[in-house]
């Protein structure tokens, strides 16, 4: 109890100081454009941390120490598809994304790849936004959902006024400051999650080898002593199955491709090449330290606990957190990795309303002002949905994102990168095959068999090659100058 009420504390005095430094950075919008991709000046630093910090959030807290926890080295494929996905990402696709927007003067994600293929042009804009926006509206209700869960969960809060909390943390800068106050609250965010990434395994190694009674006193003893599940990098698993183990956790690669718009907007953001590159070093630096540490956070729990010690794995950063530091250093580190996570509905919330904006209600007059009002009435409307719509349905259709989106605009994105001939029709196709592929091959259950991340990249990759060959189109495309 003590700890709650000191974590609840801390908590409410950073989220306090969050929200003011969100709507402090909202004073410096001016214009729409700056509004919706902070009128593409972001310097290096803070588009790393911010797209960092909107990529991993409660995965690299909660949700991958909680894996790593739960089934030994396993976890390590799906780390090293991330990572694998992560690194080229920012080494070869986030400069030329940025060149890119700043070409073609665009605001939103769905506004380069329309205007890229513009022979399309309204049929992009029409196909790609109503897509994104469906699925990352409900996507924004799911994190209100996970944001009353765990204030439920850690202070016992109900979950109702758990997601009202939520809402009220995120709300006002997001609408105020839009892109520019997100990004900013983001690089906040990341700096305390590597802190408790890297920190914490560090002090946690310290502690379990001075530790005679506890579960084991070092990593190797503690996978070893779990069982031969935990020291295989197939869970055990032999022939086909250990390839369905090992594509699972390697496939979370195809997303990170630039088909995740609310990544790809940080690389368009970034200022100019040279802040490019410093974006790049600080973002694969942030990636491979923090997927190591959270990978040991888990492991660090096995030794602590022991595989049957935490009731929920995902639990296994705070219990680490808590048995290895102070309480009052404690709660600020888990308080930085519930607000990451609950914060992750900003950069969604205002991707949803930007691409609405921009593709749906463009007109002259006051697009700022059009934008804070589109972003409320979203705001508004996905926490009612997550009050009165099934959990299961919300969390269903999330489950869509990151094979249906990360998937299939990956293909879109880098075809469009570097592949001249690829072109607007071709796009057009992919994106509602690959679309659909992802809804029919997950509801017929066959994600369980062979995961929907690897299919939907092959069969949205096959239908962009034929469809550039079959179908008409004007083709062309543009060349950028290297980042070295």
């Amino acid at each position: 109890m003590e700890h709650q009420t000191q974590i609840l504390v801390v908590m409410a005095g950073y989220l306090g100081l969050l929200i003011a430094w969100g709507l402090y950075q909202g004073r410096k919008v001016r214009t729409g454009a700056d509004y919706a991709i902070a009128d593409r000046s972001l310097p290096g630093w803070a588009a790393a941390l911010s797209e960092r910090a909107t990529g991993e959030s409660s995965w690299a807290l909660l949700g991958l120490p909680g894996f790593a926890y739960a089934s030994g080295l396993t976890g390590i494929w799906t780390a090293i598809g991330c990572v694998a996905g992560i690194v080229p990402a920012w080494a070869a696709i986030a400069w030329r994304l940025r060149d890119e927007a700043e070409k073609y003067h665009v605001n939103t994600f769905t506004d380069y790849i329309a205007r890229k293929h513009g022979e399309r042009e309204k049929w992009l804009r029409l196909v790609s936004s109503s897509t994104i926006v469906f699925f990352f509206f409900f996507y924004v209700g799911a994190q209100f959902l996970g944001g009353g869960k765990t204030l439920h969960t850690m202070f016992g809060i109900s979950p109702a006024l758990g997601m009202f909390l939520t809402a009220v943390v995120i709300i006002p800068y997001t609408v105020y400051g839009g892109f520019r106050s997100v990004v900013y609250t983001d690089v906040v965010q990341s700096l305390v999650m590597i802190i408790t990434l890297v920190v914490g395994p560090i002090v946690g190694i310290f502690a379990i080898a001075g530790s005679p009674d506890i579960f084991a006193q070092s990593i190797p003893q503690a996978l070893e002593r779990a069982g031969s599940g935990y020291t295989s990098l197939t869970g055990a698993a032999e022939g086909f199955a250990a390839g369905v183990v090992l594509m699972g956790g390697f496939s979370w690669f195809f997303g990170y491709l630039g088909g995740q718009p609310q990544l790809s907007m940080r690389f368009m953001a970034i200022r100019d090449t040279r802040q490019a590159r410093q974006a790049r070093n600080i973002g694969i630096v942030w990636t491979i330290f923090a997927y190591i540490g959270a990978l040991s956070i888990g492991w660090i729990g096995l030794a602590l606990f022991g595989p049957a010690g935490l009731n929920d794995p995902e639990y296994v950063m705070p219990a680490v957190m808590l048995r290895i530091f102070p309480p009052a250093i404690a709660a600020v580190l888990i308080t930085g990795a519930i607000a990451a996570m609950i914060s992750t509905a900003d950069s969604l919330l205002i991707l949803s309303a930007t691409e609405l904006t921009e593709n749906f209600f463009r007109k002259d007059g006051n697009t700022l002002l059009r934008s804070r009002l589109v972003t409320a009435i979203l705001a508004v409307i996905a926490l009612a949905l997550a009050y009165v719509s099934p959990s299961d349905i919300i969390y269903t259709l999330v489950g869509y994102v990151w094979a249906g989106i990360g998937g299939t605009f990956s293909v879109v994105i880098l075809l469009s990168l570097f592949w001249k001939r690829f072109h607007g029709t071709a796009a057009v196709t992919t994106i509602i095959v690959g679309m659909l592929f992802t809804i029919a091959w997950i509801s017929t259950g066959m994600d369980q068999v062979i995961t929907a991340r690897f299919m939907t990249f092959a069969v949205a990759g096959l239908t962009a090659v034929i469809g550039t060959f079959v179908f008409p189109g004007r083709t062309g495309g543009t060349s950028a100058s290297p980042v070295s």
